[in-house]
């Protein structure tokens, strides 16, 4: 008996104080200070990444800025030196369109003298590439045959053949230069011509960027010129398509300390956001295994107490799922931010996979925020009702999801030969997006090509029909979904949560121990 009343006696301790410690566990920061006077690293450390991620994100956005604006002025200035009869605007997917073999011809060798006099006609910092590149011309056509359009004969080998010239800078002012020119290569025979392509690399220097305080970059523009012909329609449609590579700037000396000093300013700085995210990032790391521990204990005495499972919901408790998304954001930052430090150094130039991880990062940081305001039931009454429709909401998007790709479908199949908004699958899934939300109906309707009475008819059908029941029927019955989250979530709150086993476990203890009547906060917490 006496061995007995000890056992009880050992279990209430641990009762007790594992009672203790979930009380503790699930107070917010400012009830962990008064309770024991534990500081609030976490949502001090999250403040201050808050201001300097938010602030690292904006210099290197107004530095990638620069980046991007070259790159589209200089393919703009590109279409307009060599692209003959260029208007300044794009006909549609391609640059401009000509009609006529001598067009043709003109707007081939157009290219060729541009290129040549690139030196003398350029407003930029252009030049050639010096190792072994130059202008190469590719043609490619069906093989020998003949087509007699006026009696309704072809006689064709489908299988192509291409050929290539190729002229170097230094030869295009010379002799050799003339007779590749007047070569039969330049014999073009249209009814078997499938496509010409004319490719050559040109390198240049973005000096924009002085003025901004930064060092510059070393650009290499691949430029491709496109007459294509595979339609055979009599319109020949001239693609331009420029790849734009930055590259580290083999030898450069600028005078002036200024831009040393303000990227050694940035580098430093872009260093205590990584010293930030890093100890962040051990902070949370630390509060997850704890948790773990815990949810262990309580899983133990709850079976040894009770032989009874802990329910999955009681678990999910444990787990802090903003923990995970302050740690995936620190990750986040920490890679970009060495990314960034290598882009600044001119030691990398990957821009786009840099952008990507910050502003992602940056993303999650002021998501996390929303934290903090549920400690406030005014505004925990959001993340309550996210929490609540998100499953309903995601399985009724899979059953719309259904009727969604059928609409798709159907409209890319039937009224993508007379409609420009339902050429492809990606425009027409974004032609429906945009109706489901009200926008840009009118002109839905009124594009539809009344070159036939049938599809034109089933147009309107199709329309109408996908309007009624996605905007009437499917938009209606997924606000009502969140809408009755949010009912349920204010009933609750008046009337009290469902209460699980770790509620009922954690209901009668009080935490009188911990309270301290006179007792500093911090500015935070009195905030």
């Amino acid at each position: 008996y006496g061995r007995h009343m000890m056992a009880q006696s050992d279990l209430d301790l641990k009762e007790t104080a594992l009672k203790e410690d979930l009380k503790f566990y699930f107070m917010n920061p400012c009830e962990k200070y008064r309770a024991r006077c534990q500081i609030p690293w976490k949502l001090a450390l999250q403040i201050l990444k808050i201001l300097m991620v938010t602030t690292q994100l904006i210099f290197f956005g107004l530095s990638n800025q620069l980046v991007v604006s070259f790159k589209e002025e200089n393919t703009i200035a590109f279409k307009h030196l060599f692209l003959k009869g260029y208007s300044g605007v794009d006909e549609d997917d391609y640059s401009c369109s000509i009609y006529t073999q001598q067009d043709a011809y003109d707007s081939i060798f157009y290219v060729i003298n541009q290129y040549s006099q690139l030196k003398n006609i350029s407003l930029g910092a252009l030049g050639y590439e010096h190792e072994g590149s130059g202008l190469k011309i590719c043609k490619q056509q069906y093989k020998k045959g003949t087509m007699l359009p006026s009696n309704d004969t072809l006689n064709i080998d489908v299988s192509t053949e291409t050929e290539c010239i190729f002229f170097k800078p230094q030869e295009l002012a010379g002799k050799k230069a003339e007779l590749k020119l007047n070569s039969s290569f330049f014999n073009l025979e249209f009814y078997r011509l499938i496509q010409v392509e004319i490719s050559f690399k040109l390198k240049g220097i973005a000096l924009q960027t002085i003025h901004a305080r930064e060092l510059p970059d070393c650009y290499a523009f691949q430029n491709t010129i496109t007459f294509n012909n595979r339609a055979h329609s009599g319109k020949i449609k001239i693609y331009f398509d420029s790849d734009t590579d930055i590259q580290e700037c083999k030898d450069w000396h600028i005078f002036g300390s200024v831009l040393q000093k303000n990227t050694q300013y940035i580098l430093v700085f872009d260093g205590f956001v990584i010293l930030s995210c890093f100890a962040s990032l051990i902070l949370c790391t630390r509060s997850i295994v704890l948790a773990l521990r815990l949810q262990k204990r309580f899983v133990n005495f709850f079976w040894e107490k009770y032989k009874r499972h802990v329910c999955h919901a009681d678990r999910l408790e444990f787990i802090n799922g903003w923990y995970v998304l302050v740690i995936i954001s620190d990750v986040m930052t920490i890679i970009g931010s060495i990314l960034k430090m290598e882009i600044k150094a001119k030691n990398l130039t990957s821009y786009d996979v840099c952008s990507i991880l910050l502003g992602t990062s940056t993303l999650f940081v002021w998501v996390g925020v929303i934290r903090y305001l549920g400690y406030f039931q005014t505004y925990n009454v959001l993340i309550l009702t996210m929490q609540a429709s998100l499953p309903k909401v995601l399985r009724f998007c899979c059953c719309a999801g259904m009727i969604y790709l059928g609409y798709t479908f159907c409209g890319w199949i039937v009224l993508g030969p007379y409609h420009e908004k339902f050429e492809d699958l990606n425009t027409v899934a974004e032609c429906l997006f945009s109706l489901v939300n009200g926008d840009d109906m009118f002109a839905t309707f009124a594009q539809i090509q009344q070159k036939s009475t049938l599809v034109w008819v089933f147009s309107r059908l199709y329309l109408y029909s996908f309007i009624s029941l996605f905007i009437y029927m499917i938009l209606s019955l997924f606000i009502a979904l969140i809408t009755d989250s949010y009912d349920t979530i204010k009933k609750y709150q008046q009337s009290g949560f469902p209460v699980t086993d770790l509620h009922e476990f954690l209901k009668d203890h009080g935490s009188v121990g911990y309270r301290k009547e006179e007792t500093s906060m911090p500015f935070i917490c009195c905030c």
